[in-house]
This record gives structure tokens, C-alpha cells and sequence, in this order.
């Protein structure tokens, strides 16, 4: 039985209809195709590591070192020296062992046995067991080749690594190829601890002529789970509840985390009880890709898909745990941490801020706070108000500077004006003389 990728639905013997995958997009066609060309090894035998792998020599073994092209490997003739449970060991020569799987044989078939000649296609070299990987060539093979089609789930063995994603092995000890962008929903970028694992991939391309290309997507099936995670979690979600999750993405005003096959967004100012900031690199200071967090749901909105967490909800406000020692009128030290138009924030204890106001810096008229103090600058404050409520601390710097003499009518401290102010005629005084005739007379006694 053959199928096609380009035939809609199979006709299975009994009539049933078994639909072929979606077509592909042209996006990951082209991605595929970058991809597949990116892996595709140099045709020179006796060079490289077969799939893909940097050229280079093998000192003290013999034989091919890459497969002629993709689905068609080489053909060699051994001498069978182990049958085990599952496998069957050839040896080619000195110091050149192969390896066959049993399964490549039917039931009832009769098994190669110790000492007896057995044809075989050189698949790859294994460096690491320094084994040469074998398949039967014939029924079975071909049989499995001929099976496959688009859409289909199937089990493969990552063998090796190369610079477009994973080179995988079918059953049967057809290869196939899984492009680095399909291995995970999230980027990965570090493929090599997925060598020597078995993976449930979808087959999405399948070509018949030339190499005989298989290309595989366990993306596709990962979405498959994670959209049915995403159902089960509509049904017992609900405000309040704390999760945990993974940080998927970083975006200028928050972090979005998958919490099992939904994202929800973590607003900068649910990330932390700290002033966090905007832009990208502002998140990143709190939170970064890939890592596990602890959230809260704070809002759930099904119709628009929309889900507000929160972090800082999980933790103590430093604010509210250290404002009781911040009085009024008190003398403190902080480090300025943010300037803007209006003023400058100033940071008292961790996590507690308060505002000097640009009419509090400097008993002179300030016109850019950048003048009077920078960013990371240790200052001396004064505490003028404190409102819990509000989460709002006043704070003043020219408090702790003395007025400049003449300034505001005032010489030293809060004294007063001098006698010499007082006597001192002014447009106003002189007025009044004139109106009562020069009897007008000013004194202190």
C-alpha cells in the first residue's frame, strides 16, 4: 500500500478514509528547505562523519565515512560473529564491526547465525561506539519506506546533530531529517542532548524520487498536547489561583508564561514590588526565557484569550514592612533612581522609594533636575510626609541646605526679618506718607 503526500485521503482495503496531513505553508516549506540544505553533507567518501558532521579522519577504521546522498546508503557484505535478542554484530574486516537490528526481520523469517555471510546498507558510522550502523536491505525495508505518508505520527531515533537541526533514523533504518525549527514549540538552542533519544515525531514531507527525503516535525505534536493541556485548564482555572510556569517570552511592557499549554502576561507592574522600568532589558533584570516562575492569576478574559498574572503578589511588599520606620521630619540617607521632568526618586530601603520634587532640590530655581543630581547619587534627604495609603513619601534636599542671606525674605534659619527690613521704605510706605501728609512715622520702640 502506497501513499502520497499530494492525495488528499487513502483508501484503506476496508473503505475507511485516512486523512493525509495538512499542506504545508510556504513559510515552512522555505524553512524546511533552508533547513534540509544547510544539513546536506558533502558527497565525498572517505571524508567526514556520515550525517552531516565536520570532515575530518577517523584513524584506524576503514570503510565509508558518508552515506552517497541521503536514502542511499552503501552496500557491504560481512560476517555475522553475535545474534542477541534485539541485535545482530558483523564484523567487515579488522577492526570494522556492524550492527543490525533483529526487527528488520518477519516473523517466521529465518535469522542470520553466527558465521554466515550477510549483505547489508551502511547507513552511518557511529563515532562514539565506533560501530557501523546497518540495515537489511529488501522486503521489510521497503515495505516501511513504502508506509509512510504525510500526517502520520511516528517513533525516531535521533542519531546525530547538524547545523539545520536533528538527523533522525525510522524504523526499518530509513533516515529522516527534523529541522531545528520543529523540535520544540520554544527555540532550543543547544540540540545535542536530544542524540540517542527517541522522539514521536509527525512525518510532513515525504519524496519518493531522487534521495528519498523524509522530513518530521515534533513541533506539530507538541501543540497538539499543549492545545489539549489548554482545554483541561479552561475548566479549573480561576482568579487567585498560583501556578507554576515558564517564562516564554519578554516583551517591552511585561513577561508572557506558558502555564501549561496557555500564556498569560506578567505586566511590568505586577513583576515586582520594585520600580521595574519599560523596555526589554528592564524585564530581563527581573525575569529571562526559559526560566520557572511562580504566578498568580490575577485576571481571566476567555473571549479575547487573555490571562493577567502576577509575581510580586507572591511576595512580601517591602514598602508596607518598611515604612513604619520612616518618619516625618527624619534625616536619611538613598540613592537616587530615577530622574524625571518633575523630580527625582530616591531610593530609602529596598523596594521603598520616595519623590524630591523639583521645588525641593535647591533653594534656587532649579530648571533641569539633571543639574542638581544624577542618576546612582548618594543624597541627604529630609522626610517631609509619609502617606501609607497612597504609597507616597515626600522628601526634600534644599531642607537640609541653609537659605542663601536675602533669599525669601529670610537671613539665617527662621528668625524673621531685621529691623533694618522693616524700617526700609517701600512703594507701599511711601504711599501712605503722602496720604496723611508726611505724619506717617515708622519705629520699633
Amino acid at each position: 500500500m502506497s501513499h502520497d503526500q499530494t492525495s488528499p485521503t487513502t483508501t484503506e482495503p476496508t473503505g475507511t478514509q485516512v486523512p493525509q496531513a495538512q499542506p504545508l505553508s510556504d513559510e515552512l516549506s522555505r524553512e524546511i528547505d533552508a533547513a534540509m540544505d544547510a544539513a546536506t553533507p558533502p558527497d565525498i567518501a572517505g571524508q567526514g562523519k556520515p550525517g552531516g558532521r565536520s570532515p575530518g579522519k577517523s584513524p584506524g577504521i576503514k570503510g565509508p565515512r558518508v552515506v552517497a546522498g541521503r536514502g542511499q546508503p552503501t552496500t557491504r557484505t560481512g560476517k555475522v560473529v553475535n545474534v542477541t535478542e534485539n541485535d545482530i554484530f558483523l564484523e567487515f574486516g579488522p577492526k570494522e564491526l556492524g550492527i543490525v537490528t533483529r526487527d528488520q526481520w518477519r516473523e517466521g523469517e529465518n535469522v542470520p547465525e553466527v558465521g554466515q555471510e550477510l549483505e547489508v546498507l551502511v547507513e552511518r558510522f557511529d563515532q562514539a561506539e565506533s560501530i557501523f550502523v546497518c540495515a537489511r536491505p529488501g522486503a521489510i525495508r521497503k515495505a516501511i519506506w513504502d508506509q509512510l505518508h504525510a500526517g502520520q505520527v511516528i517513533e525516531a531515533t535521533c542519531v546525530a546533530v547538524n547545523k539545520g537541526g536533528l538527523e533522525m533514523e525510522l524504523p526499518g533504518g530509513h533516515r529522516a531529517f527534523l529541522p531545528a525549527s520543529q523540535v520544540s514549540v520554544e527555540r532550543v538552542e543547544n540540540l545535542e542532548p536530544f542524540v540517542g533519544q527517541k522522539l514521536q515525531c509527525e512525518v510532513q514531507r515525504v519524496e519518493r524520487r531522487g534521495g528519498g527525503n523524509v522530513v518530521l516535525s515534533r513541533r506539530s505534536i507538541l501543540e497538539k498536547e499543549r492545545a489539549q493541556h489548554a482545554e483541561k485548564l479552561k475548566e479549573t482555572l480561576h482568579v487567585g489561583q498560583v501556578l507554576d510556569g515558564t517564562v516564554q517570552r519578554i516583551a517591552p511592557f511585561g513577561a508572557f508564561v506558558d502555564i501549561g499549554g496557555i500564556d498569560g502576561l506578567v505586566h511590568v507592574s505586577d513583576l515586582s514590588h520594585n520600580r521595574v522600568g519599560q523596555g526589554e532589558n528592564a524585564v530581563r533584570k527581573i525575569v529571562k526565557e526559559g526560566q520557572r516562575v511562580r504566578v498568580e492569576v490575577l485576571k481571566i478574559d476567555w473571549d479575547n484569550q487573555r490571562i493577567g498574572l502576577g509575581m510580586k503578589q507572591l511576595e512580601a511588599d517591602p514598602f508596607t514592612q518598611s515604612v513604619g520606620d520612616i518618619a516625618e521630619g527624619a534625616e536619611v540617607s538613598g540613592r537616587v533612581t530615577k530622574i524625571m521632568d518633575f523630580g527625582a526618586f530616591v531610593e530609602l530601603a529596598p523596594g521603598v522609594e520616595g519623590l524630591v520634587h523639583i521645588s525641593e532640590l535647591d533653594h534656587r530655581r532649579v530648571k533641569a533636575v539633571g543639574d542638581a543630581v544624577k542618576p546612582d547619587e548618594v543624597v541627604k534627604v529630609k522626610v517631609l510626609s509619609v502617606e501609607p495609603g497612597k504609597r507616597r513619601i515626600s522628601l526634600s534636599i534644599k531642607a537640609l541646605k541653609p537659605a542663601p542671606a536675602g533669599a525669601g525674605g529670610k537671613d539665617k534659619g527662621d528668625r524673621g526679618p531685621s529691623a533694618d527690613e522693616i524700617l526700609k521704605e517701600t512703594p507701599q510706605l511711601r504711599r501712605l506718607r503722602e496720604k496723611f501728609g508726611g505724619g506717617l512715622k515708622g519705629g520699633l520702640g
